[in-house]
């Protein structure tokens, strides 16, 4: 009898009774093999802010500027920024401890207001990607976030977007702590070492990569498409 690969065994004669005889004898095991091949993950793990999700940058250092205050600095140093992140204060009480740590007064509190309406949108090229691999693999979002961010996914389109989310403030845990990344794993259904980990925070990388994932250091694009594309 002359050999026949495993493709040419799950094709079968082509006949619809073939393709029926296909999928009994080599039910879903033939499918992977393939989606194996175009995707070499069991999961995607991805960040949000800075991959999926931009913020308008040049608009927040228009505000530094006309209000002459260290906005950026103050509103992200780890003593402001991890409380909310942890989900241990709100974002609001994050915004006031802003105006507090910028003096208080009335034009600290407009240049606050300000920065926290500050624009954002999806990168569409990123999106479709990652909705081109979901279609082989879970996708999870694996954000840094704090209590609004079930209102900025809806607001983006994103609330169904993908499979799973992980917000650390809704779990009490950050990037790059090692819990995190285990959690996201989990909820996947993969080994770590079978998840990529996307991130435009080198940091969180090393730490995905430290625990076996494939990590990817986003900073444009073409760095994912290079994996993922």
């Amino acid at each position: 009898m002359p050999y026949r690969s495993d493709t040419e065994s799950c094709l079968g004669d082509g006949s619809a009774a073939g393709r029926l005889s296909t999928l009994e004898r080599c039910g879903k095991s033939w499918w992977l093999r393939q989606w194996w091949a175009v995707i070499p993950f069991a999961a995607v793990l991805t960040d949000l802010d800075g991959v999926l999700r931009h913020f308008d940058h040049v608009a927040q250092a228009d505000i530094e500027a006309r209000y002459g205050v260290p906005l950026m600095k103050t509103a992200f140093d780890p003593k402001l920024i991890t409380p909310p992140t942890l989900g241990q204060v709100s974002e609001a009480q994050w915004a006031e401890s802003i105006v507090a740590a910028l003096g208080g007064d009335e034009r600290a509190r407009q240049a606050v207001e300000e920065f926290v309406r500050v624009r954002f949108w999806v990168d569409e090229e990123v999106r479709a990607l990652l909705a081109r691999v979901q279609e082989h693999v879970p996708l999870i979002i694996v954000t840094n976030a704090m209590d609004t961010l079930e209102e900025h996914l809806d607001l983006l389109g994103l609330t169904y977007f993908a499979d799973d989310v992980v917000s650390s403030a809704r779990i009490g845990v950050a990037k790059p702590d090692q819990r995190i990344y285990e959690i996201a794993a989990e909820r996947a259904g993969a080994p770590p070492e079978r998840c990529l980990f996307v991130d435009d925070r080198l940091p969180n990388v090393e730490a995905a990569r430290a625990l076996g994932m494939t990590g990817v250091h986003y900073r444009a694009y073409r760095d994912l498409a290079a994996v993922l594309g």
